[in-house]
Order: structure tokens, then C-alpha cells, then sequence
């Protein structure tokens, strides 16, 4: 019994953390998104904050966080089964210096810098 019961524990554990880099990452994205902001306001504080190194950990954190929580809800309960993805939405942030587009995007280029 004992046996049977570490079996099924080692097969769900396999099959939550299958998800771990697969989901919306939704806190991370956050960290990411505060980055942004952040970086659009104070270019030297964000510098700051990724030397000393706060955001380096925080996005490590979030990362583990998002693999225990909000990706695998996310992959097995809504996404595997229909086959479309949960999206996030990135937080908006005006640009004061002209921006730089996701290279996704059609109109984007490397350094290619819009204002």
C-alpha cells in the first residue's frame, strides 16, 4: 500500500511540474512589468536595483512562485485540454524617450527605436 501510494505521488508530482515552464507566468511577467516602469521613470534606480541585485531576485522568486501556483492551474486546468493558452496583459507604460518594440512584432527591428 505504502508502494502504491509513492508511485501515485511521484506520478502527479511528474506530471504538475511538466508545467513548471510552460503558463502565463503571470508574477513574473509582473516583476518584468514593474521593471519596465520602472526603468522608463529612472533608468540609474532600475541599473541599481539589477546590480544590487533585487530584481535578479525577484524574478527568480517569482519564477518559482508562478511553477508552484499560476502555471500549472493554468496549463492543466484550462489550457492542455482546449488547446488555446491563457494570455497576459502587460502593464502600459508611456514612453518617455522614444520605445523599443518586441521583436514579434511586424514593424519592429533590432535596435530600431520609435518615438
Amino acid at each position: 500500500m505504502r508502494n502504491l501510494l509513492l508511485a501515485a505521488a511521484t506520478i502527479a508530482a511528474s506530471l504538475s511540474f511538466t508545467s513548471c515552464t510552460a503558463g502565463p507566468h503571470q508574477l513574473r511577467r509582473s516583476v518584468d512589468d514593474l521593471d519596465h516602469k520602472l526603468y522608463v521613470k529612472s533608468p540609474w534606480l532600475s541599473g541599481i536595483l539589477w546590480f544590487v541585485p533585487a530584481f535578479p531576485i525577484m524574478t527568480y522568486g517569482s519564477w518559482i512562485v508562478d511553477s508552484l501556483t499560476t502555471d500549472p492551474y493554468c496549463f492543466w486546468f484550462k489550457d492542455a485540454w482546449d488547446g488555446k493558452g491563457t494570455g497576459f496583459i502587460h502593464y502600459t507604460v508611456e514612453a518617455t524617450d522614444g520605445r523599443l518594440g518586441s521583436l514579434l512584432n511586424d514593424s519592429a527591428g533590432w535596435f530600431k527605436n520609435e518615438k
